[in-house]
């Protein structure tokens, strides 16, 4: 099944306990599509600059990611550099140039209208709302946000949760967007927002599928050791659409099983900088660790 991704693409430079890396591949779009190629066909949407290394695009491609839909446009590609500390659970954002970012104006080929499955990443609210628009028949759209847009763009985000299936965001953020401490109470919050389903990523602590009729807890996959959690988030949306696409339905136990695919997905993204551990696994290493993991909860 087609899986559209709609989102940033960008050079990143990080530090972490572990080390540092400088003006390495990032972007939500590129994580989120290096996770789903595992599952299905992947196209991504996207600009970058003059600047942008043509390696990077040459990466992609060569992991069947579709990236007619970058555009290359004049000036320099979205940078961002952060720090982590401690835990690693929340990063500190150093210095952010939106650069052609700025101008992003997402306009989807005839062939990306007819996308079945569509993943809004973290983009301006009106941009995921002009996409949702272009994109008429899919069967399954999901979105995330952050809080930065629910502090400022709040009517925009509540429009956007009207014409979505589910939305992917973490507990702060969902606590922030509803007023609500508990999670679970959130999560039905959102729901009457709009949107059929909710994911509360809860980091280390793993996630929260909410329906209006149920809620699954799965835990985290444990790590001893993480590298660099950049992109996990969006690694977790994409391990998780990726095996909606690939499944072709979204019934409650395919859901449950796409959350858990998305959990193992974005552990390995965290063992090491940047891409350079997705680009190396394979669905039989997904596969693995999810019996692994599996094993795990069954008592």
């Amino acid at each position: 099944m087609s899986l559209l991704v709609v989102g940033s693409v960008a050079l990143d430079s990080v530090k972490t306990p572990a080390g540092e890396v400088t003006d390495a591949l990032g972007g939500s779009a590129t994580y989120f599509s290096m996770a789903a190629r595992l599952f299905s066909a992947v196209s991504v949407v996207g600009v970058v600059g003059q600047d942008f290394p043509d390696e990077h695009i040459g990466l992609l491609k060569s992991h069947g990611i579709d990236v007619s839909g970058i555009q290359f446009a004049e000036g320099k590609t979205f940078r961002w550099a952060g720090a982590y500390d401690g835990d690693m659970s929340v990063a500190e954002t150093l210095d952010t140039q939106l650069n052609v970012f700025a101008d992003f104006d997402p306009q989807l080929s005839s062939e990306a209208k007819e996308t079945e499955f569509l993943f809004l990443a973290n983009i301006h609210p009106s941009l995921q709302r002009r996409v949702l628009e272009q994109v008429t028949g899919a069967k399954l759209t999901f979105c995330d946000t952050m809080n930065l847009w629910i502090e400022t763009q709040l009517d925009e985000v509540k429009a956007l949760l009207e014409g979505v299936t589910g939305i992917i965001l973490n507990d702060q953020e969902g606590r922030m967007l509803t007023g609500e401490a508990n999670l679970v109470r959130a999560g039905r919050t959102i729901i009457d927002m709009g949107p059929r389903l909710v994911v509360i990523k809860k980091g280390e602590h793993g996630a929260l599928l909410i329906s209006e009729d149920d809620v699954i807890p799965l835990p985290a996959y444990p790590l001893s050791e993480v590298v660099d959690p950049t992109g996990a988030g969006d690694s977790f949306a994409g391990g998780l659409m990726g095996y909606l696409a690939e499944s072709g339905e979204a019934s409650l136990d395919t859901l449950k099983a796409a959350v858990a695919h998305g959990i193992v997905t974005s552990s390995f993204c965290c063992e090491a900088f940047s891409l350079d551990r997705l680009k190396d696994v394979s669905r039989d290493d997904i596969d693995s660790r999810l019996r692994l993991f599996r094993d795990k909860l069954a008592f």
